[in-house]
Protein backbone atom coordinates (compact mmCIF):
# COMPACT_ATOMS: atom_id res chain seq x y z
CA UNK A 1 0.00 0.00 0.00
CA UNK A 2 0.72 3.14 -0.69
CA UNK A 3 1.64 5.82 2.26
CA UNK A 4 0.06 9.04 0.20
CA UNK A 5 1.02 12.23 1.29
CA UNK A 6 -1.39 14.67 0.73
CA UNK A 7 -0.44 17.89 -0.18
CA UNK A 8 -3.57 20.92 0.80
CA UNK A 9 -1.93 24.20 -0.35
CA UNK A 10 0.36 26.07 -2.42
CA UNK A 11 3.06 26.58 0.41
CA UNK A 12 3.26 23.16 1.50
CA UNK A 13 3.61 22.47 -2.41
CA UNK A 14 6.33 25.68 -2.73
CA UNK A 15 7.86 24.03 0.58
CA UNK A 16 7.75 20.42 -1.13
CA UNK A 17 9.73 21.43 -4.03
CA UNK A 18 12.11 23.27 -2.24
CA UNK A 19 12.88 20.41 0.04
CA UNK A 20 12.38 17.15 -2.03
CA UNK A 21 14.66 16.34 -4.97
CA UNK A 22 12.56 13.68 -6.56
CA UNK A 23 8.67 12.69 -5.89
CA UNK A 24 5.78 12.38 -7.74
CA UNK A 25 2.18 13.83 -7.51
CA UNK A 26 -0.83 11.17 -8.41
CA UNK A 27 -3.67 14.52 -9.26
CA UNK A 28 -7.05 12.53 -8.23
CA UNK A 29 -10.82 13.55 -8.68
CA UNK A 30 -12.61 11.81 -5.68
CA UNK A 31 -15.75 11.37 -8.19
CA UNK A 32 -14.07 10.02 -11.28
CA UNK A 33 -14.50 6.19 -11.91
CA UNK A 34 -11.70 6.72 -13.85
CA UNK A 35 -9.39 8.48 -11.99
CA UNK A 36 -10.61 5.75 -9.12
CA UNK A 37 -9.69 2.91 -11.37
CA UNK A 38 -6.04 4.79 -12.81
CA UNK A 39 -5.05 5.26 -8.93
CA UNK A 40 -6.23 1.40 -7.92
CA UNK A 41 -3.77 0.00 -11.24
CA UNK A 42 -1.28 2.44 -9.85
CA UNK A 43 -1.40 0.94 -6.11
CA UNK A 44 -1.74 -2.42 -7.32
CA UNK A 45 1.40 -2.30 -9.05
CA UNK A 46 3.11 0.09 -6.53
CA UNK A 47 6.81 -1.46 -4.99
CA UNK A 48 8.63 1.03 -3.00
CA UNK A 49 12.03 -0.47 -3.60
CA UNK A 50 11.86 0.05 -6.98
CA UNK A 51 11.34 4.23 -6.73
CA UNK A 52 13.54 6.41 -4.53
CA UNK A 53 10.67 9.49 -4.98
CA UNK A 54 8.29 10.91 -2.30
CA UNK A 55 4.71 10.13 -3.17
CA UNK A 56 2.12 13.11 -2.97
CA UNK A 57 -1.64 12.76 -3.27
CA UNK A 58 -3.48 15.76 -4.45
CA UNK A 59 -7.28 16.04 -4.13
CA UNK A 60 -8.45 17.69 -7.19
CA UNK A 61 -12.13 18.40 -5.97
CA UNK A 62 -11.15 20.26 -2.53
CA UNK A 63 -7.52 21.57 -3.84
CA UNK A 64 -8.01 22.87 -7.42
CA UNK A 65 -6.19 26.29 -6.26
CA UNK A 66 -3.07 23.90 -5.81
CA UNK A 67 -3.68 21.95 -8.78
CA UNK A 68 -3.39 24.96 -10.97
CA UNK A 69 -0.28 26.06 -9.27
CA UNK A 70 0.86 22.85 -10.01
CA UNK A 71 -0.06 22.98 -13.70
CA UNK A 72 1.51 26.99 -13.82
CA UNK A 73 4.70 25.65 -11.57
CA UNK A 74 5.62 22.53 -13.67
CA UNK A 75 4.33 23.84 -17.25
CA UNK A 76 2.18 21.04 -17.57
CA UNK A 77 -1.84 20.85 -19.06
CA UNK A 78 -4.29 20.04 -15.94
CA UNK A 79 -5.72 16.68 -16.43
CA UNK A 80 -7.55 14.50 -13.93
CA UNK A 81 -6.35 11.72 -13.59
CA UNK A 82 -2.78 13.05 -13.63
CA UNK A 83 0.59 11.76 -12.71
CA UNK A 84 3.48 13.94 -12.67
CA UNK A 85 7.21 12.80 -11.57
CA UNK A 86 9.20 15.79 -10.72
CA UNK A 87 13.11 15.60 -10.70
CA UNK A 88 15.19 19.06 -9.41
CA UNK A 89 12.19 21.07 -9.12
CA UNK A 90 11.00 20.24 -13.31
CA UNK A 91 8.33 17.85 -14.29
CA UNK A 92 10.16 14.84 -16.37
CA UNK A 93 7.03 12.72 -16.90
CA UNK A 94 3.28 13.26 -16.49
CA UNK A 95 0.83 10.76 -18.06
CA UNK A 96 -3.36 10.92 -17.85
CA UNK A 97 -6.11 8.74 -17.58
CA UNK A 98 -5.40 4.77 -18.54
CA UNK A 99 -2.08 5.77 -19.37
CA UNK A 100 -0.73 6.39 -15.64
CA UNK A 101 1.33 3.11 -15.31
CA UNK A 102 3.90 2.47 -12.16
CA UNK A 103 6.21 0.88 -14.66
CA UNK A 104 6.73 3.93 -16.74
CA UNK A 105 7.04 6.43 -13.69
CA UNK A 106 9.98 3.80 -12.70
CA UNK A 107 11.40 4.16 -15.97
CA UNK A 108 11.45 7.66 -16.07
CA UNK A 109 12.67 7.63 -12.41
CA UNK A 110 15.93 5.67 -13.61
CA UNK A 111 16.69 7.87 -16.50
CA UNK A 112 16.44 11.24 -14.38
CA UNK A 113 19.12 9.14 -12.16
Amino acid sequence: MIDWNPITSTEQLDAITNKENSFFIFKHSTTCSISAMAKARFERDWNESLIDAKPYLLDLLRYRTVSSAISEKFCVYHESPQLLLINNKECIYDASHLDISFGELIENAQVAK
